[in-house]
């Protein structure tokens, strides 16, 4: 990540809104911005393939799930944070992951510019690709500051994503997944 780069675009905004770069308050801004943007992007062109490779033998075929895992990413649209909680469920396929290893799944996609949407699909594909799960469904809801504080202006809506992959396509599994899950 070109940390410089970044630390001179925050500049040009600030003086682009007609703020002072040198003000006291705002002399250390674009370093820091940098340096958040460096923890926030860290996803960007990472998978989760080595956080999956952790696994555990397991002769079960029934539901895990993960729930109300917090998460916090970027609209790609706005550059501005979209967050809330992902709900990952897997029917494992002769071994599972450790269960932090479903979080930092989750955190890994959230972590670069992204789309609801598709942070759901990649975490849905990463369980079944690097676990050889027999299927996946995850459910993501969200509250996207671009709609709370800009634009439209509706604090506290609520975008809820789901995306099932393998045999949690199956409307009886899918259904009982969501009832776990409490959706």
């Amino acid at each position: 990540m070109d940390t410089k780069k970044i630390e001179d675009a925050v500049l040009m905004i600030l003086e682009a809104i007609g703020e002072d770069p040198s003000r006291e308050g705002l002399i250390e801004t674009p370093k820091r911005v940098a340096r958040m943007y460096e923890e926030v992007f860290s996803g960007l062109n990472n998978t989760a393939k080595e956080i999956l490779s952790k696994t555990f033998s397991y002769d079960g075929e029934d539901i895990v799930i993960v729930k109300d895992i917090p998460f916090y990413s970027m609209c790609e649209h706005h550059l501005v944070p979209f967050f809330g909680k992902a709900h990952v469920a897997y029917i494992p396929n002769g071994k599972v992951a450790g269960l932090s290893k479903i979080a930092r799944t989750v955190e890994l996609y959230a972590k670069k510019p992204q789309l609801q949407e598709r942070l759901t699909q990649e975490v849905s594909d990463a369980i079944v690709d690097f676990m050889d799960a027999k299927g996946a469904l995850v459910v993501i809801e969200a509250e996207h500051l671009c709609m709370s504080m800009r634009g439209v202006k509706k604090p506290g809506s609520t975008t809820v994503t789901s995306v099932s992959r393998g045999i949690l396509n199956k409307k009886d599994l899918k259904n009982e997944a969501y009832r776990l899950i409490g959706i």
